[in-house]
């Protein structure tokens, strides 16, 4: 068996006793002339000692494999033997047996079944003694992959909020571009608004200015045309010495009077223009109220869109936080799954190291009570012992020849059986692979 770790080599009895433990019974006939059906039998056993898995629960998978197939029962079995190779090959290449195959299954080798045998033993053994620490490994590691599970659907979420939110963003972008638009061309409005606003406001202060100047030039008027009365007044009741030049006078006072008069009603027509357009100014004043109102509702809705655009910054970091999480969880599995290996060769390193020690101690021993036994016997008695060796050997030589040539000749029927089916088995398994749209590894 080509691998570089090393189980110690059990013997019949012994792995008798091993599977008798666990309630299976086999016989020491068994074990040493091993069948197709008895090692496939022990093995499907071992399989389901260590991880539970049997052909009945492997029918569920076939069944669906196979549910779309015609002619099902013609491949049924022979998927049922492959998956169940497939398992037993991967319980075997975790018991440090690389080069398991089909052979094993339906051409067993008395001697390398027992290695085989021993071997899975070795590593059913190991298990059942680091079960505390194998299922808080598997404990661990369930609770791992709940988390990434738990991750992924929030990642999943997460992504998909993200596409709503772009989804939405993207309804909204014309929207906002509109918006953007009449945001522009308001403020264009208002800036030119803001213009005439001031070109009237100079208007009006000029206006103002004027019609201050007239009501301090009336005032003026009204004030000369009260001392003109008084001026009237005394000059009634002082006795006329020139009558034509009072009436010239009252007549150009007349004049002075009308002449003001006419000043007094232009001046009232000023006002009432100027109250005119301080009306429309009023309304232009509304109106560039109404212009802000509606600058104010845009702002208010770009400070909304704002708000959108940070959540979905958030998400984003919220995205990629979950996804540094996620990676910072896989690099803790690796971590344990090699804190796991490392244990685990420890230990075979250690009981590899103790087999050693036993190995040594019974060899020695062995040795030591062979070497006893024959220092015994050749006191008892040497000649005759040298004889009977003598004619053993002899007729040792002699079936050895005959068995040597019995198994020759049955040795080389074998190999002509064996490669016959194996070549039937090629055919078989490759009519059966192309079939099934399978890839069958070569054995």
């Amino acid at each position: 068996m080509s691998s570089k770790f090393w189980f110690p080599s059990m013997s019949v009895a012994e792995v008798v006793e091993a599977f008798a433990g666990w309630g299976y019974s086999l016989s020491p006939e068994q074990v040493a002339r091993p069948t197709s059906d008895f090692v496939l039998g022990v093995y499907s056993a071992c399989v389901e000692q260590l991880t539970g898995i049997t052909l009945e629960t492997l029918q569920e998978p076939i069944d669906q494999a196979l549910e779309s197939t015609e002619n099902r029962e013609l491949y049924t079995q022979a998927l049922a033997h492959n998956l169940l190779l497939y398992h037993i090959q991967r319980f075997a290449n975790a018991a440090k047996i690389d080069d398991f195959s089909a052979k094993d299954l339906y051409f067993p080798d008395p001697d390398r079944t027992r290695s085989i045998f021993s071997a899975f033993i070795n590593f059913i053994k190991f298990s059942e003694q680091s079960e505390a620490f194998i299922l808080r490994l598997r404990e661990q590691s369930t609770a791992v992959i709940r988390e990434r599970q738990t991750v992924v659907e929030e990642t999943a979420n997460l992504e998909q909020r993200l596409k709503e939110f772009k989804v939405k963003r993207a309804e909204d972008e014309p929207k906002c571009e509109a918006l953007r638009q009449e945001n522009t061309a308001l403020m264009e409005q208002v800036i030119s608004y803001k213009d005439r606003q001031l070109a009237f406001l100079e208007d009006v202060e000029s206006l103002k200015k004027e019609k201050a100047a007239l009501v301090a030039e009336k005032e003026k008027v009204t004030s000369e045309m009260a001392a003109s009365n008084k001026n009237i007044d005394r000059t009634r009741s002082r006795i006329v010495q020139s009558p034509e030049r009072i009436k010239r006078n009252i007549s150009t006072m007349g004049q002075t009077a009308a002449e003001e008069k006419r000043t007094v009603a232009a001046n009232e027509a000023k006002t009432r223009d100027l109250q005119t357009k301080i009306s429309a100014l009023l309304n232009i004043e509304k109106d560039v109220r109404s212009c802000v109102e509606q600058l104010q509702v845009i702002e208010k809705e770009m400070r909304v869109l704002d708000a959108a655009q940070k959540e979905l910054g958030d998400l984003k970091d919220t995205l990629d936080r979950k996804k540094g999480e996620r990676a910072e969880l896989l690099m803790r599995r690796d971590r344990v799954h090699k804190q796991f290996s490392n244990a685990q060769e420890k230990l075979e390193r250690a009981q590899r190291h103790a087999e050693d020690k036993r190995l040594a101690s019974q060899q020695t021993i062995e040795r030591l009570q062979r070497e006893y036994e024959e220092m015994s016997v050749e006191r008892r008695d040497n000649d005759r012992q040298v004889e009977e060796l003598r004619a053993e050997a002899d007729e040792i030589e002699r079936k050895m020849a005959e068995h040597m040539k019995t198994s020759q000749a049955e040795l080389n029927e074998l190999l002509a059986e064996y490669w016959k089916l194996r070549h039937e088995t090629e055919v078989y398994m490759e009519t059966l692979a192309n079939k099934l749209g399978m890839q069958v590894r070569s054995t």
